[in-house]
């Protein structure tokens, strides 16, 4: 597909332990379309954070390709690849990592900075995209002074205050109860679709892969459309 943000294909993934080999991927193809909202469940153990990382370059599959924004990850170098991260892709994870020294303004402001964004227009941007997630009265705040919930919200803002082709969240509500949980989705479901952004969701709630375009399950090592019985 001409507008897809991140192909992979025939993904495997092998770990070594002493003399074992533990193979958690066997064969993954996996495609998103620009805008496109896909949820990968599966069995505690699966693999679907592993899948994640390949899909974002976090991580290298044993065999296989991983194709993103029309760049194959194989071919560039560390320093590329970062860079490809940094403008093509946005991270949620189930903890926010925001960096506890930092202001809300100043964690969401980094990801532009490292970029290459001049401080005044990082700060500028950062501000109006904590606003979006309604922490426009916490910019100062440390992640300490934050609820779980606006952590979580102010790291959405991170993740997409560089207007990424496509976000990858891991299991993103898991560490919230279920009233910050569902404000959180509905916050990052409205951005995507101001944005236009992609988003790949890991997350074992069927509630929540049931909002998404697409469900994949993830099994023995390899997907199939649908949520499992």
């Amino acid at each position: 597909m001409s507008d897809s943000v991140i192909v992979a294909r025939e993904l495997t993934k092998t770990f070594h332990d002493g003399v074992l080999n533990v193979a958690v991927l066997n064969g993954v193809d996996f495609t998103l379309a620009a805008g496109e909202s896909v949820a990968i469940v599966g069995a505690s153990g699966s693999g679907k954070s592993t899948l994640l990382h390949l899909l974002g370059g976090l991580d290298v599959p044993t065999t296989g390709s991983v194709t993103i924004a029309g760049r194959d990850i194989a071919r560039l170098n560390e320093v590329e690849r970062g860079l490809l991260r940094n403008r093509a892709l946005g991270f949620v994870y189930q903890f926010h990592h925001l960096l506890p020294e930092f202001t809300a303004l100043e964690n969401v402001a980094m990801p532009l900075l490292i970029g290459g964004v001049a401080v005044t227009e990082a700060r500028g941007r950062a501000s109006d995209m904590l606003a979006k997630v309604g922490l426009a009265t916490r910019l100062g705040h440390r992640p300490a002074e934050l609820s779980g919930g606006e952590r979580q919200r102010a790291a959405i803002a991170r993740a997409l205050v560089t207007a990424p082709q496509c976000v990858l969240a891991d299991e993103p509500t898991g560490n919230l109860d279920e009233r910050t949980a569902q404000v959180t989705l509905e916050t990052m479901l409205a951005l995507k679709q101001e944005f236009r952004t992609g988003l790949v969701l890991v997350t074992h709630d069927r509630g929540i892969a049931a909002r998404m375009d697409r469900i994949v399950h993830l099994h023995d090592g390899r997907l199939a459309a649908g949520m499992p019985a």
